[in-house]
């Protein structure tokens, strides 16, 4: 007998409608993985089945029963029985979803409160149990803490431990992987399945094709509103019989796709010599740059992949590199060199150090010992020129724009402080929307009018407007769809092959750096415990760090 049985579901908000005639049903001990990229519908269908499909949701269903129970007849007072009762919800932001200004014992006990005749002593004795269960060590002292204090894998798994409380048949994940490291992604993984094998039913609902391979026994794919393809899990990502999954498919970067676009979207073909652009340097507005930085490009040479190579100039070098905050040690001894054309990944879990070494490769933190240098001169943090030559692209691309500033205003500025004529701004700014795949057409939109993919394209633009040597990625990909991500991992490889601009890519998702890295740096608590070309580091690895982050990446079994 079907624990959940959904038959033409559909759902509008207003007028609008976002899921249309979705239907499937989940049995007991099964994992039914919802995937599909945003405004699919997924998350939409998951709320639906705890009530929380929002304010002035229209619902209506053929069926829509959890264990025979019928669900569109249900008020407010039935569905918090069922919530956190017999249906657990872990949703994907574990930071935001938990009270800040509560421990975290107190929200697990207030779960406990509702839906058990437990005693405060024994709900107390319970929550450590909890948390024990799902691996968090030292339950007892978590179990005191505060959100902020504890790591993103942790925050994850309170959340878990929260939805496990009061014993619930049916437990819906949303997204419960989405921005955590490899490894704890792993651990997350695996206690989901040993949820499911103790007999509850899981609903995933998920963007990561690879993630649920490894956990899901059927796969419901959604696209607008509608499941396009749904079966065995071995089937789907084995024989898809949808293009829309196909796609999906082949939209995720691993080894096996280095060399290959990721997106349907046709390779930019730069008019003349384009390995000679890359070589010289030379920029589509003829180049508003002089100086030392600028002779020093125009001497790089080595074509449009130099530094895959290694036969770049070295356009930024760490030697030594070392930083501490409040006695705590960040980073300690890095040393590495960029080179013209080349991508240097650097991998490590969260506070490993990767973040901060970036921020000293982008002169934004001064290092307590050792010394950066671009091009050959040491970083000067009043030194504008090398201000220019060193960018940034950042994962979050709401927060690194003012809401306020047209894509017109926020490129103009960057012309401004390059340089650029006032005059020659508006046609500097097109060529670079052209050069990113967008049109003057974006010039007039605000942020929160463009796509998450349009946003970062907007944010490479606005990075390549000094004509820089390199641009430090932070998890530039991470919080976008699995095709925006293809098609923005295939404008960075276009990119670089038409201006021959280096990058530093920090990024937790390894699938990710050994599709477009050229070498990758491994870090783990503030140093670097391995380096050397991608693929030989990811195909055998030396240190026992590496070999559990390579271990840890979510395969397809097709792959």
């Amino acid at each position: 007998m079907s624990l959940v049985k959904v038959d033409d579901l559909r759902v509008a908000f207003g007028a609008t409608p976002v899921v249309h005639g979705v239907s499937f049903e989940l049995g007991a001990g099964e994992c039914l993985a919802l995937v599909g990229e945003s405004g699919s519908g997924k998350s939409v269908t998951a709320r639906t089945l705890v009530g929380l499909t929002g304010g002035g949701a229209r619902v209506a269903a053929a069926e829509l029963s959890f264990d025979g129970q019928d669900l569109t007849r249900l008020r407010e007072r039935g569905w918090r029985r069922l919530r956190g009762g017999r249906i657990g919800f872990v949703l994907q932001d574990a930071l935001v979803s938990l009270d800040p200004l509560r421990k975290v014992g107190k929200e697990i006990e207030e779960v406990l409160a509702a839906h058990t005749g437990l005693s405060g002593p024994a709900r107390r004795a319970r929550v450590v149990e909890l948390l024990a269960s799902v691996g968090v060590p030292e339950p007892e002292l978590r179990a005191g803490q505060l959100p902020h204090e504890l790591s993103g894998g942790l925050r994850q798994r309170a959340l878990i431990a929260a939805a496990l409380a009061a014993g619930p048949e049916l437990i819906i994940a949303d997204e419960p992987t989405t921005a955590l490291d490899v490894t704890i992604q792993a651990q997350v993984l695996d206690l989901l399945a040993g949820i499911k094998a103790e007999g509850r039913s899981l609903l995933v609902i998920s963007h990561d094709l690879a993630v649920v391979a490894r956990l899901a026994d059927r796969v419901a794919v959604m696209k607008d509103g509608v499941i396009v393809e749904q079966g065995p899990t071995g089937e789907v990502l084995t024989r898809p019989a949808h293009e829309y999954t196909r796609r999906l498919l082949r939209a995720i970067p691993a080894e096996h796709t280095k060399g290959t676009r990721l997106s349907d979207t046709p390779e930019r073909r730069p008019s003349g010599d384009a390995e000679a652009r890359a070589g010289a340097r030379v920029w589509a507005s003829g180049g508003a740059r002089a100086g030392a930085s600028g002779g020093a490009q125009a001497a790089s040479g080595g074509g449009a992949r130099a530094g895959a190579g290694g036969e770049g100039q070295v356009v930024l070098r760490a030697r030594d590199v070392g930083k501490s905050f409040g006695g705590r040690a960040a980073v300690q001894d890095v040393s590495f060199e960029l080179r013209a054309a080349e991508t240097l990944g650097i991998v490590g879990e969260s506070g490993s150090g990767k973040t901060t070494t970036a921020r000293i490769a982008l002169g934004l933190t001064p290092p307590d010992t050792g010394a950066v240098e671009v091009h050959g001169r040491p970083w000067t943090r009043g030194d504008r020129a090398q201000r220019r030559d060193v960018q940034v692209v950042y994962q979050d691309t709401l927060a690194a724009f003012d809401p306020r500033h047209t894509v017109a205003k926020v490129l103009a500025e960057a012309l401004a402080v390059a340089g650029v004529p006032r005059e020659r701004r508006r046609d500097r700014s097109v060529e670079l929307l052209e050069l990113v795949g967008l049109g003057s057409e974006h010039l007039a939109r605000r942020p929160l009018k463009l796509s998450g993919g349009q946003r970062q394209r907007v944010a490479i633009a606005r990075a390549l407007a000094p004509e820089p040597s390199v641009i430090v990625c932070d998890e530039p990909v991470s919080a976008l769809d699995v095709s925006v991500q293809a098609q923005v991992l295939d404008l960075l490889q276009d990119v670089q092959r038409e201006t021959g601009v280096a990058y530093l890519f920090i990024s937790h998702d390894l699938g990710v750096v050994h599709h477009l890295c050229d070498r990758v740096l491994v870090m783990k608590d503030g140093s670097v415990v391995e380096e050397g070309p991608v693929g030989t580091v990811f195909r055998e690895p030396a240190h026992p760090y590496t070999k559990e982050l390579v271990a840890a990446i979510p395969r397809l079994a097709a792959a």
